[in-house]
This record gives structure tokens, sequence and C-alpha cells, in this order.
């Protein structure tokens, strides 16, 4: 076993007391020789270690190593694995092994540090109180929340102090201009104070590109800081580290969400909006612990003077003959009584809110991306009941199956019947799930396919339509107006 620093230190003071060795030996956990030899050298093993300057075995690339030194300075970007596979596919077939390539990433790692391109210098950075705002998203995936049930995929937009690492989070679906809008506001009026910058990466919600590759300010963009009264900037094109102190705590937000969710033992809640003040409330619990520094930030923050603005923007496309409007590149059906007419439309980042009138006429699920559809079936289906033919090729007609079960009746009906007519029975059937409950269509569609049956209009509206109740016969009161009378002169004499 290899003598320690420590165990020679142990040595020395044992024998300083009693100038013994064997006992010195003896408790300091060594052989008597051994002890001999470091009471006569007076150094520790350590300092009696000498660097080994020799290999143990054979170098197995070194015939080889002036060709791929060559090649790592032509282009120092290759990575080993690759220049390993050249060097056994093409160059010496058949002379190296594969197992051989961890060998060999180790000898080109030794050679950069030694001799290979300068690497780029990070410079670590003092923060000033007050300073800036940073924004980032970060995927809430990893944490597993659903929603009465249902998985949620959604993002946070995380919003740092980086002097004080005060922080603050909101819920969102995207990296949209609406979600970076309501989350940079959320942090600015929970503060009350507007910061000098507020510093982003180079998303597509706050930047465009332009000629030669940069990116400039999106209108929006700059309209929302001149608004709070801040500066926007934003980090290099493709330099994550600049935005290193809300990455950094992206991960440390999330672990500590992940820990409070254990603590809670549920994933689940009734609704966004729930989830998203548990998110802020383990924010506000976290903000607790950095109230010192952030008395730094607010001493010399501005407070706020401006009211906030809306977390929509509203947009006033015209309903096309086909009962739909496009919004954001992306098209979504309305009620039919509104084709022809101008709607105003406030996009926020998770819905449509189609207004006419002043009153709400549709609410809508936004769509994430471009060129994509949400028809409602309940917007058409009375039209398609009265053109049935066109339904065979209607551009959204895969939207006219609200679920699994409707697409199995279809082609159950079609296969019993000709396309045209089988197109207008199952067209009846979807009039009925909108003029009365989806789920109870649903369920009879499930039982008649489960008999083996053919789920016409007939059996289904005979086992979906609700039963009409019985409304009970009562007789009509008719008050004797006498009875008032005779109560007149008892209330004279309470009064």
């Amino acid at each position: 076993m290899e003598t320690t620093d420590a165990q020679v230190r142990k040595l020395m003071e044992e024998y300083g007391k009693h100038g013994k060795i064997g006992i010195a030996a003896l408790r300091s956990g060594m052989h008597r020789d051994t002890a001999s030899k470091y009471l006569r050298e007076r150094k520790l093993p350590s300092e009696l270690r000498k660097p080994r300057t020799w290999r143990t075995r054979k170098d197995p690339f070194e015939e080889d190593w002036p060709l791929v030194e060559a090649l790592l300075v032509d282009a120092p970007e290759l990575e080993a694995k690759n220049v390993f596979g050249w060097l056994s596919e093409q160059e010496r077939p058949g002379r190296y092994q594969a197992g051989q390539l961890r060998t060999f990433q180790r000898r080109v790692k030794r050679w950069r540090a030694m001799k290979g391109p300068d690497k780029e210098v990070f410079f670590g950075q003092l923060h000033r109180p007050g300073e800036a705002l940073q924004t980032d998203f970060t995927s809430g995936a990893a944490l597993g929340i659903t929603i009465r049930g249902v998985p949620l995929s959604h993002l946070l937009c995380h919003v740092v102090l980086p002097y004080s690492n005060w922080q603050w989070a909101t819920v969102c679906r995207s990296e949209s201009m609406a979600a970076l809008r309501r989350g940079s506001q959320a942090a600015v009026f929970k503060l009350g104070r507007r910061l000098e910058w507020h510093q982003t990466d180079n998303s597509s919600a706050a930047t465009h590109e332009v000629a030669g590759g940069k990116r400039a300010f999106n209108t929006e963009y700059v309209e929302l800081m001149d608004h709070l009264g801040m500066k926007p900037r934003t980090i290099g094109i493709g330099k994550s580290n600049q935005n290193g102190d809300v990455e950094a705590l992206n991960g440390a937000l999330k672990r500590r969400l992940e820990q409070y969710l254990l603590l809670r033992g549920s994933r689940d809640f009734e609704s966004v909006a729930e989830y998203e003040r548990w998110v802020q409330s383990v924010c506000g619990k976290a903000n607790e612990l950095r109230l010192k520094r952030l008395g730094d930030e607010f001493a010399v923050m501005t407070p706020v003077s401006v009211s906030r603005l809306p977390e929509w923007k509203e947009e006033s496309p015209r309903v096309t003959p086909g009962s739909t409007i496009r919004i954001k590149y992306n098209t979504y059906s309305v009620p039919s009584r509104l084709i022809g007419e101008r709607v105003k439309v406030r996009v926020y980042d998770d819905r449509l809110e189609v207004r006419y009138g002043g009153e709400v006429q549709a609410l809508i699920e936004r769509l994430l991306g471009r060129h994509g559809h949400r028809i409602e079936y309940r917007h058409v289906i009375e039209s398609l009941v009265r053109k049935p033919w066109a339904f065979e090729r209607y551009r959204y007609r895969d939207d006219l199956f609200p679920t699994v079960v409707f697409r199995r009746a279809y082609d159950a009906i079609v296969g019993a019947q000709a396309t045209r007519r089988g197109d207008l029975e199952y067209l009846r059937v979807l009039r009925l799930a909108a003029r009365t409950m989806e789920c109870e269509v649903a369920a009879a569609l499930e039982l008649l396919l489960a008999e083996g049956r053919v789920p016409t209009y007939d059996l289904v509206r005979d086992l979906a339509a609700p039963a009409a109740s019985d409304v009970p016969e009562m007789d009509v009161l008719e008050p004797d107006l006498a009875e008032f009378d005779r109560l007149l002169p008892s209330l004279g004499a309470v009064a």
C-alpha cells in the first residue's frame, strides 16, 4: 500500500516525542524499514515522487501521427471521431480497430491542448444593480405537468435580474411576441420598477433577419420597450453564453419546481392559470432569499409610471365565403352568419377572441407555426348537409372528424353504402352531434361499432337523442284578494 503524506507527518510527530523508530512506525501504520527511509530523507512522499516521463506501452498512432497532425492543422474544427474514421477506413484500412477510438481521442485532446489553436476566452462580468433585465424561454416538458389529466405542452417565459438573481416566470405555448410581451410586463409590473436595458436572445419574437446575416429589432418589440421606458439589446448571434445568467437560472428554476412538485404530491392542475399561480408562488419563495441585493437594485431603478399594455394585438380580417379568417398565416373557421363581415380578432398567445358588434362570437385555440388550419364542424355543418357533394374534396375535410370514433364511423358508413350517399349519412350524424351533445353521439357510435352494426343516422339518433321529459301538470293558483283586505285592520293596529 502506498504511503501517504499524512502517515509520514504522523511518523515525524511520534518520533519527535520519544525517538523510537519502531513505536513511531507502528503508530503511523507503516513498516519499520519504510519509516527509516522517510526519517532519513526528511521529505514527504509527494516531494519524493517524480513525474513519469516514459510511456508504459507503445503509441499505436506514432507512425501515422504526422498525417493526422497535418490534417488537424488545416482543419482544426474536425472532431477526433471523424478523423479516426477517415484514418482507419481510407488511409490505413485494417490497421486500427474500433476499440482504439478512445485512445485516439485522448491523443488528439492532448495535442490540441499543447499545440492546437487558441480557444475563445470568456470574461466573467460584474453586474451593476438595476442595469438590465434578462428574458429567455425554457421548455417545461420535463416537469410532466397535466391539466385535468391532459399533458400540458408549454414553455416558461423566465425573467431575471442578473445582479440579485430575482426571477419571475409566466406560462406560454411558444416564443411569440405575445408571450414575450406578457412575460416581460408581468415581471416589470411585479417589481414596480423599470431598468435601463432589456436583454433577450435573437428569437423571432424580438428580432428578424436582415441583409448580411444580421438581425434587427421587430417594430412591435421596440414599441413595447419604448412604452416601458427600457432600451432593447440582444446577445451576439450564436452567443448564448452572453445570456448566461438567465440561461443558468433556467435550470435552477426547473430543479426548484421539480422539488416543489415532489412535495406537492401531484403534477395535475385544474387549469393553466392555477399552474401559473403555483409557479409564481415558488418564484416568490426563492425571491425572499434575495431581498438584500434586490434592495441595492431598487435604490437605482426608476418606478414604472405607465399602464400595462394589453396582452393581445387586434386584427380586422373579413370572413371569407368559406366561413374562415386568416390570422398569423393560419386559417380558422368562425360562425357562418359572419360571412362577408369584417370582425375584430384579439390575438393572444394561446387563443383568438373573435368579436363583432362589441360582443364575443367565438373563442378559438391558437395554432402554433404557419399554414395550419382549425375548422370547427359546428360552423359549417348546416351548409354541408345542404351541399353534401362538397364534402368529398373539401380541403379541410380531415377537421370534420372530431375524434377517431367519428372517422371509424365514416369508414363503416361509406363501406356499406355508395360514397356520396355515405357522405350525406355521415354529415347528418355530424349535424346531430352539433345540435345535441358530441359526447353522446360519440358514445352511440362506439356502441354500434362494437356490435358490428353500421352507425346510420337513424340508429345513432335513437341512441343519442335525449329522452323527452314529462312535465307535470299543475293547477294555476288564483289568489283571493279579499284575504288582503282582511289583513289591513290588523296592520293598522300594529302601527
